[in-house]
């Protein structure tokens, strides 16, 4: 019983590890490749800077909301895990 609880928490800490890790990668990816598009749309279109900017910033908060989700997914996992009720049965 006790070597189940101590190996459900290690791989709880290894799925928290790889959520974070994913959690933070991805959208950084995906903040880097729209700033990069929203940069060649200002050099192409610069009298529209106010609505990309508006458009691009929108779009950031999207993405940076989902590294946020994966935080608390990950801090869940960690800290009150819904698993270990059924574990300890």
């Amino acid at each position: 019983m006790n070597n189940d609880l101590h190996l459900f928490s290690t791989v709880s800490t290894v799925v928290a590890g790889v959520v974070i890790a994913l959690g933070t990668m991805l959208p950084a990816l995906a903040m880097g490749r729209a700033i990069a598009a929203a940069l060649e749309a200002l050099a192409r279109q610069p009298e529209a800077e106010k609505t990309i900017t508006r458009t691009l910033f929108i779009g950031l908060a999207m993405i940076e909301s989902l590294a946020i989700y994966c935080l608390v997914v990950a801090l869940i996992v960690l800290f009150r895990n819904p698993l270990v009720e059924y574990l300890l049965k």
